[in-house]
C-alpha cells in the first residue's frame, strides 16, 4: 500500500455542495481563508467535483496549501443518489461501480488518494442491506490498496450502524449526518460514535436549525462572546465532540465560522445548547 503523510483531522470542514459554476472559486477561497479540510462527493446531482479539483490545484500553485496538510473527503454515491450523469457504468456490479468512482475522483481531484472515502447513504432507509455490505467491502480494498485513508459513512440512522457492526463490517473512523436539534442534536447516533471513538461530523447545523439561531439562550451567548448566532452553534458543536461542516459561499462567514473556535462555554451552556429543541 502505497504510504501518504497523514494529514491531520481538521476541527473544521468545508463542504462544497450545491456550488456549481462557483465551486472552483468557492473552494480556493476555502483555502485562503484557512480551511484544511474540504467535503466533496462524487455525485454530479449536487456537487462539481472536477470543480473542486481545479479549485485545489489553484490553491497548490498559489503556496497556500500542499496536498500533504489538506484533509480531502469525497463520497461514493448509489444510483438511486444520482442523476444521469454517473462516474460509473450503471450495469456493471457493485464493487466494480466503486473502483470507477474511485478512480474517477481521484481524477478530478488530481490526487492519487483521499484522506477519507464516505458511503454517502445506504441503499434503504430500512436497515443495512446485503448491497450496503457488497459496497462497503470494496471501499475497504479501495482503502487497502491505499486510494483511501480513512473510511466513512454519511445519512445513517443507529439502526443502520447497529446492523452494520452486528454484519461484521468494519467499524467507519467517520460518520457524517444531518443534524437538527429538535431531534437531541442526533444524540443516539453521536452516542454510538463516542463509544466507538468514531468522529461524528455534523452538516447542516445552521440550515437544519433556525429556531436555534433565533432562541434568546443563543443570542446572549453571542452577545457576551461579541460572536454571531452561527458561531455559537458552531462551537456548540465542537463542545459537544462534532466535527462540524460550513457551506458559506461568504468570505466573511468563513472567517467567522472559523474563529469560533475561540468562543468559551461553560458545561452547563453547552447543556442547555444541547437541550434545545425549538
Amino acid at each position: 500500500m502505497p504510504a501518504h503523510p497523514p494529514a491531520p483531522v481538521p476541527d473544521f470542514l468545508y463542504g462544497t455542495a450545491w456550488k456549481e459554476d462557483r465551486t472552483q472559486a468557492l473552494t480556493e477561497l476555502a483555502l485562503r481563508m484557512g480551511f484544511r479540510g474540504i467535503d466533496t462527493a462524487n455525485q454530479r446531482r449536487h456537487y462539481v467535483e472536477a470543480g473542486v479539483g481545479r479549485g485545489l490545484a489553484a490553491a497548490y500553485r498559489a503556496g497556500v496549501v500542499t496536498r500533504a496538510n489538506l484533509f480531502l473527503q469525497t463520497k461514493f454515491t448509489s444510483r438511486p443518489g444520482q442523476d444521469h450523469r454517473l462516474p460509473y457504468d450503471p450495469e456493471a456490479d457493485l464493487s466494480t461501480q466503486v473502483a470507477q468512482s474511485m478512480a474517477s475522483s481521484l481524477e478530478h481531484l488530481g490526487t492519487d488518494y483521499v484522506d477519507s472515502y464516505v458511503l454517502h447513504g445506504p441503499a434503504s432507509g430500512h436497515g443495512w442491506t446485503d448491497d450496503d455490505a457488497e459496497v462497503w467491502a470494496a471501499m475497504v480494498k479501495e482503502r487497502d490498496a491505499g486510494r483511501a485513508r480513512l473510511l466513512g459513512v454519511s445519512n445513517v440512522s443507529l439502526l443502520h450502524l447497529e446492523q452494520m457492526v452486528a454484519a461484521g463490517a468494519e467499524t467507519p473512523a467517520f460518520v457524517q449526518n444531518r443534524c437538527f436539534a429538535r431531534l437531541g442534536w442526533d444524540r443516539d447516533v453521536r452516542a454510538f460514535c463516542r463509544d466507538r471513538t468514531i468522529v461524528y461530523q455534523g452538516f447542516s447545523l445552521l440550515t437544519a436549525n433556525p429556531e436555534v439561531l433565533r432562541h434568546p439562550l443563543v443570542a446572549r451567548l453571542a452577545a457576551r462572546g461579541k460572536a454571531t448566532p452561527a458561531q455559537v452553534v458552531f462551537r456548540f458543536a465542537q463542545a459537544v465532540g462534532m466535527l462540524p461542516l460550513t457551506g458559506t459561499s461568504d468570505a466573511e462567514h468563513m472567517t467567522q465560522d472559523l474563529a469560533s473556535r475561540e468562543l468559551a462555554f461553560s458545561v452547563d451552556e453547552v447543556r442547555a445548547i444541547e437541550s434545545l429543541a425549538g
